[in-house]
């Protein structure tokens, strides 16, 4: 099945070097969870501070449980600090 994958920030450096803007496609499992793309992208668990799939915030808990489907998009946003 294919997601989208966007990563923002300084999190776009953990997307190949040969993508266009700061999303790619991808062809998951089907029951692959946000959790093990975090993990497969070797994103630091802190760093995934903002999860949205489909525009709706997942918390931390249920990121490990929450399989994605096909046509997905999950977009990860790292802590921002402003001022």
């Amino acid at each position: 099945m294919k997601i989208g994958f966007k990563l923002f920030a300084s999190l776009t450096d953990y997307l190949p070097s040969d993508r266009r803007g700061n999303r790619i496609e991808l062809e998951v499992g089907e029951g692959t969870t946000i959790a093990e793309l975090i993990m497969r992208f070797n994103l630091p668990e802190r760093s995934a501070h903002l999860v949205l799939v489909n525009g709706h915030f997942i918390p931390p808990a249920q990121r490990a449980s929450r399989p994605l489907a096909d046509g997905d998009e999950l977009a990860i946003w790292p802590p921002i600090a402003g001022g």
